[in-house]
């Protein structure tokens, strides 16, 4: 109930969503588990033609598979979003074969927490973790966009979280950092395609229980399940707004920034060691 309350979810009405995507070819990244994979199948569930984008070949042609059996069309692209070649080759390879893409729902992603101390000498999380959540995302668009703009038409549904409004939280800084800096991109980015009806959404979920979150010590706090999640992404195509982000988000993050000095002499108190 708490988390009902703190972030309503959206469910738009079979009708509404064939509406908006029937035929219409939807990209989503991270499409094997957890969101990706939940709001695929939605989507061609409502009769929209199915990019699945991930790593883990099994999984994506079995998820495949299984939308195909139920009447559904979706296609497997196995790709590593941290080979900028593959992306690349990804995003051309799609515009020959389907002419051009109607909605990306850029949702891969990695979550790492670790403080500083464990990190000297792990510098290929940072490197890997901005791989997939900033650097390949923005190499994909870069090869998208082109056409999007072309044909004045295109979504992009960016699948964010709620603590990139908030202050920077220790021990999250490899993936803070990365979410943020995709996050600004889109938004600096959405101002210049806006005026060839290119439009971007910008997700800004709480916890979602997941398997990205199962090794972590959040699975007691309040959070969306996965379908509640996909309702999201799915209210994000139909609808189209700018974001989506908790009511509560804006008034604390104007709180967090008048109390600055305030907030971060807290935190340094609670992870002080």
């Amino acid at each position: 109930m708490a988390i009902r309350l703190l972030y309503p979810t959206f469910r738009p009405t079979k009708e509404s969503l064939r509406a908006v995507v029937a035929d219409r070819v939807i990209l989503v990244t991270g499409a094997s588990h957890g969101i990706g994979k939940a709001s695929a199948r939605k989507l061609a569930a409502a009769g929209a033609v199915v990019l699945l984008v991930a790593r883990s070949r099994p999984e994506l042609e079995q998820l495949a598979a299984d939308i195909s059996a139920d009447g559904g069309t979706a296609h497997a692209y196995t790709t590593d979003l941290t080979d900028m070649d593959a992306v690349d080759l990804l995003g051309r390879t799609l515009l020959a074969e389907y002419g051009h893409i109607d909605v990306v729902i850029n949702n891969a992603g990695k979550s790492i927490r670790r403080p500083i101390a464990e990190s000297y000498d792990r510098f290929h999380d940072f490197t890997r973790t901005i791989d997939i959540n900033y650097l390949g995302p923005v190499r994909l668009l870069l090869t998208l966009l082109p056409d999007m703009r072309a044909r004045k038409q295109g979504h992009i549904v960016n699948v964010s979280s709620w603590g990139v409004l908030m202050p920077p939280s220790p021990r999250w800084s490899a993936y803070g950092a990365s979410k943020a800096a995709f996050d600004v991109w889109l938004r600096s980015v959405a101002v210049e395609i806006a005026g060839d009806h290119v439009t971007t959404t910008s997700v800004y979920m709480p916890l979602v229980h997941t398997r990205m979150s199962a090794p972590t010590d959040f699975g007691h706090l309040p959070g969306l399940t996965v379908d509640e999640a996909s309702d999201l992404i799915s209210h994000a195509v139909t609808a189209k707004p700018r974001d989506i982000a908790p009511w509560w988000a804006v008034r604390v993050q104007a709180w967090s920034d008048l109390h600055r000095n305030l907030v971060r002499r807290f935190l340094e108190r609670r992870f002080h060691h």
